[in-house]
């Protein structure tokens, strides 16, 4: 598949990094499914578990490099920029 693309150095470091961020969150997702997203202290007070944020953050990388990385069939964007996020109707 990575010969469908002409990447340089810096994408294909970018690609290596969306993959890691993309096994951190699967792998955080593994320990939520057995675990639950909540466990109680010590106090009996019930608290996120961190394997919650650790798959939000990376969920987000992953997300953020592939927008970087621009990959899409249509060739490369006329802007060097990464393409901006659609906004929705009704928000923000």
């Amino acid at each position: 598949m990575l010969q469908t693309w002409v990447l340089e150095e810096h994408h294909r470091r970018l690609l290596v990094l969306a993959g890691e961020a993309w096994d951190r969150s699967t792998n955080a997702r593994t320990i939520i499914d057995q675990q639950g997203a909540v466990y109680f202290d010590r106090f009996g007070q019930p608290k996120i578990r961190p394997e919650c944020l650790i798959e939000r953050d990376a969920k987000a990388t992953f997300a953020r490099l592939l927008r970087e990385l621009d990959l899409d069939l249509e060739g490369p964007a006329a802007s060097s920029r990464p393409p901006a996020l659609r906004s929705i109707k009704g928000g923000r």
